[in-house]
């Protein structure tokens, strides 16, 4: 843990500082956590089959943000893999919250892993700003979790100087982010658009590898060249505000509530509420032409204990994104240590710095845009006439074959999947899975190179080396296969007797198919009862 290194003063006087409070890796430490790893052990997190986060110990292995998975097991053979989970990111993170909460009030969430505070009054009660430092490093540390804080004039640059724990002296922001790579504005996703990647793409391409060569140019040739964001990221460089200077305050009647009859102690019951109180509050919000860029998230129990917490966006919160903040909330409160000693009776959300609606533009927190949103009210207006399980999404899932691991939820339920995907489940189908599966699973015919059919033996290998495969009326050489793979389940079960005394094994295996360029498949078959069917395709 560290707080860090003191660059030089500048000659401004700043209004206001910002205190950063950084853990490291956290969806790797999170995921780390729940599977009780030791700290030895390198740890990746995936999301679409490719690293979102990883730790040090795999980073030194040479596992980096953005690989795929076989790259990364490549580079460190005993990584351990945990799929990208937001909600237990934010269960876990939200003692360290409260302990930082408890030293110095006023915390604001900007995501799982990083918060900020006013950093002047923590100073003045301490001391200093290096004092205050110490004693939040220090209450995080009491959580169990690894520590960095930055200081500065603005939210941005607070966050980056966390990355490097240094405290920045008033006005000498830009003078610490100049000679950074420019790719440090486009690091931080509670900070940056999507397409925040791109332009930084785009300015290191064009010689501006420096955030100092991009804050040199103005801000007319900077409008005039890229787009929105890339103003905003062109303030971000020159330590400026990037917000609007007065932020409109929000009027009292926008508050919704939700009186809990019966109380309300399951996490799943909480959600729920939450679901509901999102919608009321956007649709207070769109009547008024508003959008919410801070939000208040208030609780009341039947012992009369009052618990809130402020999540702070750099963009507009959707009615998905509030119930998300809403069910992390309300999951950490529910399920730490010093949990509610009574039932949750009242549940508020409060508005707390609203923006005009048209201000900022959506894509934060996954991108969520307007095409996006209009598609899930498409979506809940379906469910509404046709019932809830009309619409389902897929949750990934325990299990060996393909269908199995997927588990079908109705949109807006909390995405449990049927069996625990972390089990080890011997026999799984090996990694990468099929982009599309069969269902319906045709029959197709594997074929030797004379002709005779494939079957698979006793000794789960095939009868002879595949040559050609057939599916209805085309057929293919093979160009590669994999397998079999028994399937290991009910192994008391697992094969039938035939009248010479054979036994039928149920196996999977994979194939390459000849052809053009634009039509090479690669196949996933399923053997049973002496038959082979198509269950998956790769892309």
């Amino acid at each position: 843990m560290r707080c860090g290194n003191v660059i030089p003063p500048g000659r401004e006087k700043g209004a206001a500082r910002v205190l950063a409070l950084w853990c490291p890796d956290w969806p790797a430490v999170a995921a780390a956590a729940v599977a009780r790893l030791p700290a030895t052990q390198p740890v990746a997190v995936l999301f679409a089959n490719r690293v979102v986060a990883c730790s040090a110990i795999a980073r030194a292995d040479g596992v980096r943000r953005g690989q795929k998975r076989r790259e990364a097991q490549g580079k460190c053979p005993d990584l351990f893999l945990a799929q990208a989970d937001p909600d237990r990111d934010a269960r876990l993170f939200e003692p360290v919250v409260a302990a930082v909460d408890a030293t110095v009030p006023g915390v604001e969430v900007l995501r799982p892993g990083l918060l900020v505070l006013g950093a002047r009054g923590a100073a003045r009660f301490f001391g200093s700003e290096e004092a205050a430092a110490e004693r939040l490093l220090d209450a995080a540390a009491a959580t169990g979790v690894e520590a960095q804080i930055g200081i500065a004039d603005e939210l941005s640059t607070a966050v980056i100087a966390a990355r490097r724990g240094a405290i920045v002296p008033t006005g000498a922001g830009a003078r610490f982010l100049a000679p950074m790579p420019v790719r440090e504005l486009a690091f931080e996703p509670s900070l940056a658009a999507p397409e925040r990647a791109d332009l930084v793409d785009l300015l290191h391409r064009l010689g501006l590898r420096r955030i100092g060569d991009f804050a040199a140019l103005t801000t007319a040739e900077v409008a005039s060249r890229f787009g929105a964001d890339a103003v905003l990221a062109h303030r971000c460089a020159q330590a400026k505000p990037e917000r609007p200077p007065a932020a409109r305050q929000p009027p009292k009647d926008l508050t919704v509530d939700h009186r809990c009859d019966p109380p309300i102690e399951r996490v799943d019951a909480a959600a729920f509420a939450g679901r509901m109180l999102a919608t009321e509050l956007h649709t207070q919000l769109s009547n008024a032409g508003l959008a919410c860029t801070r939000l208040s998230i208030v609780a009341e129990t039947d012992a009369g204990e009052e618990l809130s917490r402020i999540w702070r966006c750099a963009e507009p919160l959707t009615p998905e994104g509030t119930a998300d903040r809403v069910r992390w909330q309300l999951d950490g409160w529910l399920t730490r240590r010093d949990r509610p000693t009574a039932p949750i009776t009242l549940l508020r959300l409060v508005p707390v710095e609203v923006v005009a609606a048209g201000a900022l533009q959506l894509g934060l927190w996954g991108g969520v845009g307007e095409e996006d949103e209009r598609a899930r009210r498409a979506l809940v207006r379906v469910q509404g006439l046709l019932g809830g399980e009309a619409v389902r999404i897929g949750v990934l899932s325990g299990g060996r074959g393909p269908a199995e691991r997927i588990t079908l939820v109705a949109l807006g339920d909390e995405p449990v999947p049927a069996a625990d995907p972390t089990l080890p489940w011997p026999g799984r189908l090996p990694e990468p899975a099929p982009a599309l599966l069969l269902f319906h699973r045709p029959v197709v015919r594997l074929e030797g190179e004379d002709g005779a059919p494939i079957l698979v033996t006793e000794r789960a290998l095939f009868s002879a080396e595949p040559f050609r495969l057939h599916w209805g009326s085309r057929q293919w050489r093979l160009t590669g296969w994999a397998g079999p793979w028994p399937v290991d389940e009910r192994w008391w079960a697992s094969s039938t007797e035939n009248d010479d005394g054979s036994t039928t094994f149920t196996a999977r295996a994979q194939v390459q198919l000849d052809g053009e360029p634009a039509d090479v498949r690669v196949l996933l078959l399923v053997y049973h009862d002496e038959t082979w069917h198509a269950e998956g395709l790769y892309d």
